[in-house]
């Protein structure tokens, strides 16, 4: 099955079918092709196109609701059979002009479907007669088309797909496109293909060409040389590439959007009555099915198909679960994004202005003294801001707030967006009331920051001679900092010796005290996450019973939280040994654990040794579960 695939994989173009072949020719309009049609064809093509065009435009002004599509169909093939009496089949009118009128009858009617179709096919067919004697209208009701699916019948989908579309509404270009990919599909994997589905809004008469529904049911109950996992990842892949082979091939600018699903899961899904499943099965049109798929329609249309008990509740279940998890999305917004989204902006601008990061703990308090005591920059009420999403973010990690509401969580958002916008304007008014320092302090600025996080990457030897060499190896070339930040790096470089040597103008001052603003941002960004990373490279999970702990080992401290999801917790410390034992456990507050974190701005590597795992026995029981973050 895998050799097969592989082989066949660079002639999925060139085993395309001859209709799709002679349809994508007719279709054409490169100025490359034009030229192989002879003038004669070409006039006659164009005498056509007015003619159906104005015969288009006629039957859409009469019934405008009902036309979904009008399009030129090829001529019949002549017969090649001969009679008994040696004479040629019927002759073909050479000159007849077929042409297929698509009539939505998704609408209900107080006449049947039936003679809705005879009154508008008679109007149709009076209309053709007084545009051109030669125009023969074949008028089909969408309802019509499906059953014909449904019924097995696939030559009016043959006939669409080989179709030149006169007025379109996306019905015949989504039925074009799916015939078209469909064969592809069975002419590579017709033993595999159990059913291939038309689904979604068109079925329904509502096509959007950005939005084709198309799903394939794959056998997989022989599969032998492969895990089925294997072969619905095999053939999906595939199966998207003949997609877009399709769209290239029949010049429908749609977008198939393919589902595949493997025989077995399908079945457990139908057993579990998967709700996806049932309105696959109630809506969907079969372009091709070996008899399974209208059986299950069937079925499901007599009520045979029914949820178990078993799958209710877990589809009940599944509701609280999905709430649950956007309870816990909506506060990690509140807990990480938001958090970072006005930390990093906020040391940016304490670095700018000329110092070190500080901890984020220490932040809105630096930020107040330095810009709205000292400078008279800011106004106080944005470092309440920051400071009220930091209060926040500390009582949701430590569990002392469960849940961040809705509107809690609208209200950081807006807070969220002053603040940015505010400090943007800080931003200008540093570098104005920069504006005479010299270039070495915008210099020392980003060295002082490339310092940080190559000691953050393990880097203590460092050289203001080969900043650049260094920032290359550790960081670009690693992909950790794209490379704009490289080539950032080199104009403040670059100008930092222009300004020694007095060649620094004014334009490049400007251009570098930009990108200076820009390079430390994204470089403070990159340590707090890796800060961030690094703390979590110190935590021990622990489950015991129904709760879970934490261990955080810090340096020679290791800090031990008994219930992590406690309201009040319970908290101890006890010292780490040489030999990676634990000493005797000591209470301990949430304050000290607080400070011991701000006190450490790049966590030490810890090395984990086997007596700690026999100490967090004692201290949790003997049944427990361990997990290390790495």
């Amino acid at each position: 099955m895998a050799k097969k695939s592989k082989s066949k994989k660079s002639k999925q173009v060139k085993e395309a079918p001859e209709a799709e072949k002679s349809s994508t020719q007719r279709e054409s309009d490169s100025p490359s092709e034009a030229p192989k049609i002879p003038k004669e064809v070409e006039k006659k093509l164009k005498q056509i196109k007015i003619k159906l065009d104005k015969f288009s435009k006629k039957i859409r002004d009469k019934f405008e609701k009902y036309i979904m599509g009008v399009a030129l169909l090829p001529p019949p093939k002549p017969s090649t059979q001969k009679s008994d009496s040696s004479q040629e089949g019927e002759k073909i009118d050479k000159d007849k002009i077929n042409v297929l009128v698509l009539v939505d009858d998704s609408e209900p009617t107080k006449m049947s479907k039936q003679e809705l179709k005879e009154k508008l096919a008679t109007i149709i067919d009076t209309i053709a007669k007084e545009t051109d004697e030669k125009i023969s209208p074949e008028t089909i009701l969408l309802s019509e088309l499906w059953q014909n699916c449904y019924d097995g019948k696939k030559e009016l989908l043959q006939l669409i797909a080989l179709s030149a579309p006169i007025y379109d509404e996306g019905m015949l270009g989504t039925i074009k496109l799916a015939e078209i990919h469909k064969q592809m599909v069975l002419k590579k994997f017709e033993k595999y293909i159990v059913s291939y589905v038309l689904a979604g809004s068109v079925v329904q008469g509502k096509p959007n060409p950005n939005d084709i529904d198309v799903y394939l049911v794959i056998d997989d109950t022989d599969v032998k040389k492969m895990t089925r996992a294997e072969l619905k990842d095999k053939l999906r892949a595939i199966i998207i590439g003949m997609g877009i082979e399709a769209g290239e091939i029949t010049g429908v600018k749609g977008k198939l959007h393919v589902q595949v699903y493997i025989l077995t899961d399908f079945w457990d899904s139908l057993k579990e009555a998967n709700p996806i499943i049932l309105t696959f099965l109630r809506d969907g049109v079969p372009f091709h099915d070996r008899g399974i798929f209208m059986a299950w329609k069937q079925l499901l249309k007599m009520g045979k198909i029914k949820p178990s008990p078993e799958s209710i509740d877990m589809f009940m279940g599944s509701g609280e679960q999905m709430i649950k998890r956007v309870r816990e999305k909506i506060k990690e917004i509140g807990m990480e994004d938001i958090y970072y989204a006005i930390l990093t902006p906020s040391q940016a601008a304490i670095m700018l202005y000329g110092m070190p990061p500080p901890t984020p703990r220490e932040t809105p308090q630096v930020l107040r003294d330095l810009f709205v005591k000292k400078e008279k920059l800011l106004e106080n009420k944005f470092v309440d801001m920051l400071q009220s999403t930091f209060d926040i973010r500390k009582k949701i990690e430590y569990g002392e707030k469960k849940e961040l509401t809705g509107k809690e969580l609208d209200e950081l958002l807006s807070n969220a967006d002053k603040f940015l916008k505010r400090i943007k304007r800080l931003f200008t008014q540093i570098e104005k009331m920069k504006e005479e320092e010299s270039m070495v302090g915008i210099y020392d600025s980003v060295v002082s920051v490339i310092r940080d996080v190559l000691r953050l990457e393990g880097i203590e030897r460092f050289s203001d001679e080969n900043v650049e060499t260094m920032f290359k190896d550790a960081l670009v070339d690693l992909g950790r900092v794209p490379d704009k930040f490289l080539r950032i790096l080199g104009d403040i470089v670059k100008a930092k010796k222009d300004y020694e040597t007095g060649k620094l103008t004014k334009h490049e001052v400007d251009k570098v005290r930009k990108e200076s603003m820009q390079f430390i941002k994204h470089m403070v960004e990159y340590l707090q996450r890796k800060r961030g990373r690094e703390l979590e490279k110190t935590k021990i999970r622990v489950k015991h019973g129904e709760k879970i702990g934490e261990v955080i080992l810090l340096g020679d401290i290791a800090y031990i939280i008994h219930d992590i999801d406690a309201e009040e917790k319970s908290l101890s410390k006890a010292a780490i040994k040489p030999d990676g034992s634990l000493g005797t456990p000591r209470e301990t507050t949430l304050q000290e654990l607080e400070k011991a974190l701000a006190k450490t701005d790049i966590p030490p590597r810890v090395f984990i040794k086997q007596p700690i795992f026999d100490d967090l026995k004692k201290i949790f029981g003997k049944d427990v579960e361990v997990l290390i973050t790495y």
